[in-house]
């Protein structure tokens, strides 16, 4: 595909210079050329997706300079300014490579997708269709994620077919659905600053979103108030008028106590409770024995402190509770969001302008990742993949018999147990990196292990791609065009600059080219990106998430466009539920949350709560930002944070090393001394590879309805070195088993793993 000029802007006489530090290579980044081109496109990171230029020179990426769009406003934070810098990248993989007596080989393209494709149908044959799966990713465009899981469920005709949302935030989308029928945040970014009162509930902004911080500025200069809940005091919460530092996972015992000092205040906006939800008495009363001091004695948060903190919240009209993975990534990652959903609903501010609740999307295209159709249960729009209206829609719009449709699969954490087990015997992974994002890594290289064939489509060697059998090398973002979906759920435009460098091709060209010799190539006669587009738009008319109204054209020139948008007329929809929301009476539902502790608990053995996150200089497993040199300078190697209390008493001074232990395995790095965290807990940021990997220690049991795992919360111990040998030589017994849990697991004990209808 050609570079699209209608998009660029020309520049003259002008010379922008980025200089960065601690590259790789001394110089590799460095040019004297003068930039001739502007490219606007949006940064490949974050949920936020801010809008930028890349500066191209003789068919190069040169350099990038900040955008003036709507929701970043000529802001870039650290990682947007430098990911220019992997384009060109000296670890690019540019060739595919076939793994041949345990060496990894140049081939030809032919080579690599015939063999995988003979591969295939060998195992297919011999095994069913469902032993070949496809583990995809969201930080890739709508159009390629629309053509992954089309491919999937077309071309391999394989049920197992999910995504590394599911890692992220699936539990919310499963609790908006519920509450609202409907999973997008409901409204902008740029309503923030209309709010009185902001909550952020697990959710380092500062760090995660460095761009969203502007709006919430914009809001506190305006006089908003603002509370945070979080068990380290963030940078967010050091400004904050109330910090609430709670245990790790004792999130909805806090939400149903705030709620009930709500209704003890009188602050319950009763007129909009009966005409605009369902399921209020039933919540009342389940919140009734949450008192300020139950709620102490559960979330370790003095009982003024939480009255202090509903009054502040209860009093505010608009009011917005902002959340994310800290309370997400739970084994009641749904009931965690229902209880927030609760008291927005409570207080009557769902569908203000300003109010109510939104859940903040950490992967770049999260939002249009599972929207498009590659999560177990989806097909395009939302459908639903069990529900039979929907599954005749999609046969029929594919030209396919909906009984060669395959039904729902395993979910990504239901995959890895299904590959070790030899269930899976194949699977392709689309710019995911499992052996550092999945709990229980040791689990994960097992089963990485034992496939018969892994392909691994990727733009650098991760961790995952070492293990594999075949290696694509896939373009990045700056060498193809599409769509993402933000975390507002605005749409916006991914433009071309530069064409793939060495051999590198675009996923959905590579998974088009792999159909054609399945035999499947009619169902993707695809010559560009642009093509895709427009079948997506088709495939989603009618449906929840409906992007027909939206073209490329229209979406760079309003500045992105909100679904649903069903005509081409249609001005886009940025602020939902105003006057009903999506559930067919128009009603907003509400649940009844009933607190259930973590998983893992603190014991004699293993005394602390270990909770895992992202810092400001990295982005998921790193496979990106550890490669690009002022990023990685900052924070070259993980460690684990302590407070000097519990450091005094074990002898732990700051910077010394020391290893960290849990249930599964060990792992040595630096303490942190620091006042800023919960006596009781540790903290390990999780952008790390092999050995320093916190995924070594996390706790693999999931929520039951989604399969997100519990990252945020398992029981540990922290020692000096010389203490830690003593006890390797006879580890302590770990608190819990699958039997006692079995609902939690990854999958049912004794049930048929990756059954149809689990993997919500």
């Amino acid at each position: 595909m050609s570079v699209n000029k209608d998009f660029f802007i020309p520049i003259r006489d002008f010379n922008y210079d980025f200089q960065s530090s601690g590259q790789p290579a001394p110089g590799w980044n460095e040019s004297d050329k003068v930039a001739d081109t502007l490219v606007p496109t949006h940064c490949c990171f974050c949920g936020v997706q801010c809008g930028m230029y890349l500066k191209v020179a003789d068919g190069e990426v040169i350099g990038v300079e900040p955008r003036d769009y709507p929701h970043n406003r000529g802001s870039l934070c650290p990682k947007g300014v430098v990911a220019y810098q992997q384009v060109g990248h000296p670890e690019r993989l540019l060739h595919p490579q076939i793994r041949r007596n345990g060496i990894l080989e140049r081939v030809t393209w032919d080579e690599a997708l015939g063999f995988i494709a003979r591969r295939w149908q060998e195992i297919q044959a011999q095994h069913g269709r469902d032993a070949v799966a496809v583990y995809s990713g969201s930080s890739m465009t709508n159009e390629k994620c629309y053509v992954a899981g089309k491919f999937a469920r077309v071309a391999l005709g394989t049920r197992h077919m999910d995504y590394n949302g599911r890692l992220c935030m699936s539990s919310a989308a499963v609790a908006y659905d519920r509450a609202f029928g409907l999973d997008r945040s409901p409204l902008p970014m740029t309503d923030i600053p209309h709010a009185g009162c902001i909550m952020v509930v697990g959710a380092n902004v500062a760090e995660c979103f460095p761009i969203v911080m502007q709006w919430i500025w914009r809001a506190r200069d305006r006089g908003a108030s603002l509370i945070v809940v979080d068990p380290r005091e963030t940078p967010l919460a050091r400004t904050a008028d109330l910090w609430l530092p709670l245990k790790p996972g004792t999130d909805s015992a806090l939400l149903n106590g705030l709620l009930r000092q709500v209704i003890a205040d009188g602050a319950v906006d009763d007129e909009y409770v009966a005409t605009r939800t369902s399921g209020w008495s039933e919540v009342r009363d389940a919140v009734e024995p949450f008192t300020p001091e139950e709620t102490e004695s559960i979330t370790g948060i003095p009982a003024q402190r939480i009255i202090a903190a509903a009054r502040l919240y209860g009093a505010a009209d608009p009011s917005l509770i902002l959340h994310a993975r800290g309370i997400e990534h739970s084994t009641h990652g749904v009931d965690n969001c229902l209880a927030a959903i609760n008291l927005a609903l409570a207080r009557g501010q769902v569908g203000k302008l300003g109010g109510g609740v939104s859940t903040l999307t950490g992967q770049g295209n999260g939002q249009g990742g599972r929207e498009v159709g590659q999560k177990a249960n989806q097909l395009p729009g939302y459908r639903h993949i069990t529900d039979e209206e929907d599954r005749l829609h999609m046969a029929a719009f594919w030209g396919m018999d909906v009984d060669d449709l395959p039904w729902e699969g395993a979910a990504a954490t239901e995959m890895v147990h299904l590959m070790a087990e030899g269930e899976i015997k194949s699977c392709i992974v689309l710019c995911s990196n499992l052996m550092v994002s999945l709990p229980d890594n040791g689990v994960v290289q097992d089963a990485l292990e034992r496939l018969e064939l892994l392909v691994v489509s990727d733009f650098f060697m991760s961790e995952t791609a070492a293990y594999a059998d075949v290696i694509l090398p896939a373009a990045v973002w700056a060498e193809d065009e599409g769509t993402t979906t933000n975390l507002e759920g605005r749409v916006i435009k991914i433009n071309k600059a530069v064409e793939p460098i060495g051999e590198a091709r675009p996923d959905w060209q590579i998974l088009c080219e792999l159909a054609g010799r399945l035999g499947k190539g009619d169902y993707f006669s695809f010559t560009g990106a642009r093509e895709v587009w427009d079948e997506l738009r088709r495939a989603t008319q009618g449906g929840v998430a409906d992007y027909y109204g939206m073209t490329w054209e229209r979406i760079d020139a309003e500045g992105g466009l909100f679904w649903p948008c069903p005509e081409p007329g249609h001005p886009g929809t940025p602020r939902l539920f105003t006057e009903r929301f999506a559930h067919p009476d128009g009603r907003a539902r509400m649940f009844p949350i009933h607190y259930r502790p973590p998983v893992e608990e603190p014991d004699e053995h293993y005394p602390f709560r270990l909770t895992s996150g992202r810092v400001v200089y990295h982005y998921l497993s790193g496979t990106q930002t550890r490669r690009l040199g002022f990023l990685q300078s900052q924070a070259p190697e993980p460690w684990v944070e302590i407070h000097p209390s519990a450091a005094a008493r074990l002898g732990i001074a700051n910077e010394e090393r020391v290893r960290v232990r849990t249930a599964r395995g060990s792992m040595e790095l630096k303490a942190l001394v620091v006042p800023t965290i919960r006596p009781d807990t540790l903290f390990i940021p999780f952008h790390y590879g092999n050995k320093e990997s916190v995924n070594q220690l996390t706790n693999p049991v999931v929520d039951p309805t989604v399969k997100i795992p519990e990252y945020k919360v398992c029981a540990a111990a922290i020692e000096k070195l010389e203490t830690a040998a003593a006890i390797e030589a006879d580890p302590p017994k770990v608190n819990f088993t699958p039997e006692t849990f079995p609902e939690m697991f990854p999958y049912t004990v004794g049930e048929t793993k990756g059954a149809a209808g689990k993997a919500h």
